[in-house]
């Protein structure tokens, strides 16, 4: 029996997805290290929790995964899905000497800086970037780049906590607002205009497995400054030839160049206007915003069983063929609040239900949700591409979030 430690702070509805699949693999003793443990049923996948203070916490992690050891044995693997966790993970498995993604390698894909740094000695595009400490940093990067340009921290993911800015006057007031300094540097990035997707990868042993191009519609930065727009990200069923080829071998080439041996990768990627391709980043982690699910849809196997395979048994089930495109359609709305109300689904439902797979409607009165995946959303599936865009277009159409 092999005793493998899944760390998470929180047993968060997706989060558990991944537990599942990893409880039912044979001959694997699920362990979980939680800030809080989880109840119920997911309580029941773990044959042991140790509750610690500070789920991001590698002295905390340590320690509770030292506890397990003392219990059941020692690990035959340690993981989690988080990208905040990755490295105090890899910190883990190196103080019990546990085979899995090392201290360099996680650390170079959570620091966005050093990520690009390495990316561009290989000759990857990324955008040009800096780390700005102070305002002569942030007028200097200006006097190179122009604007618009982006502020972020270094860690940053899914575009969180990203800001574009667009004059001096923004560029030095969010230096300052973000608090700029030695200790604390700012990311400045020249800000990459284009077409937007993301390609996400799963590795074993250094080799690609699976890869899987997707389209955001419109880009991420433009849906958190614009928090009622209604977006659609989508998985082709197309996943090969002119428009695919090059975005999957640049992010074949990244994951390799950063190091990775065994995980999923996701990498946001841009097509400017000229058609050349540039890296926004990469992170050693399942996708979110519902993606991983999608890839399962879109290749019809189980993508929570594909990744648990992959991180505890270093095996691979596929491949698979793309059967179907699948898309999905994240709903916000105008205003400031609580959910009030939620206006037109069932005149999309009778357009389009007959391709929805899985939906979630907001909550009334749950407060909104400012990031991009929004308050609720609807995924759907046809074996056509142009279906598929044609159902979105109509939901994001017909459905209104309305607050209070």
């Amino acid at each position: 029996m092999r005793t493998v430690v899944f760390v998470a702070p929180f047993p968060l509805g997706t989060t558990m997805r991944f537990a599942r699949a990893v409880a039912s693999l044979p001959g694997v003793r699920l362990c979980g290290v939680m800030q809080e443990p989880p109840h119920g049923a997911d309580r029941r996948l773990f044959a042991d929790v140790v509750q610690i203070d500070d789920g991001l916490s590698t002295r905390d992690i340590v320690s509770g995964i030292d506890l397990i050891r003392r219990r059941h044995g020692h690990p035959h693997r340690i993981i989690g899905v988080l990208e905040p966790l990755q490295v105090q993970l890899a910190q883990a498995r190196a103080h019990f000497s546990v085979p899995g993604t090392d201290i360099e390698t996680a650390d170079v894909f959570r620091d966005k800086a050093k990520m690009k740094d390495r990316l561009r000695a290989a000759g990857l595009p990324v955008a040009r970037h800096m780390l700005v400490t102070c305002l002569e940093d942030a007028l200097a990067f200006e006097a190179k780049v122009g604007f618009p340009m982006v502020l972020k921290p270094p860690a940053g993911m899914g575009a969180k906590a990203t800001f574009r800015v667009r004059s001096r006057e923004e560029l030095l007031s969010g230096v300052r607002g973000l608090g700029a300094s030695p200790a604390q540097p700012v990311l400045a990035e020249e800000f990459l205009q284009g077409q937007e997707g993301s390609c996400d990868t799963l590795t074993l042993g250094g080799e690609p497995r699976l890869v899987s191009v997707s389209w955001y519609r419109p880009s991420c930065l433009t849906v958190l400054e614009n928090p009622w727009i209604q977006w659609c990200c989508v998985l082709p069923r197309e996943n090969e030839g002119p428009g695919f080829d090059d975005v999957k071998l640049m992010a074949i080439r990244a994951a390799k160049v950063l190091g990775l041996d065994t995980g999923f990768t996701h990498m946001e990627w841009f097509r400017r206007p000229d058609g050349s391709l540039a890296i926004g980043e990469i992170a050693q982690r399942p996708p979110g915003a519902h993606i991983t699910k999608m890839i399962g849809l879109a290749y019809d196997t189980d993508p929570y069983r594909m990744w648990a395979r992959a991180v505890a048994d270093e095996a691979f089930d596929g491949p698979w063929p793309r059967s179907y495109a699948v898309g999905c359609a994240y709903l916000r709305g105008i205003g400031r609040g609580r959910v009030a109300s939620i206006s037109g689904a069932d005149e999309a439902n009778e357009a389009v239900g007959q391709v929805v797979v899985e939906a979630k409607l907001p909550t009334p009165g749950a407060p909104k949700n400012d990031s991009y995946e929004g308050d609720g959303y609807a995924i759907v599936r046809s074996q056509r591409t142009e279906v598929v865009e044609r159902a979105l277009g109509i939901i994001i159409g017909k459905v209104r979030v309305h607050y209070a």
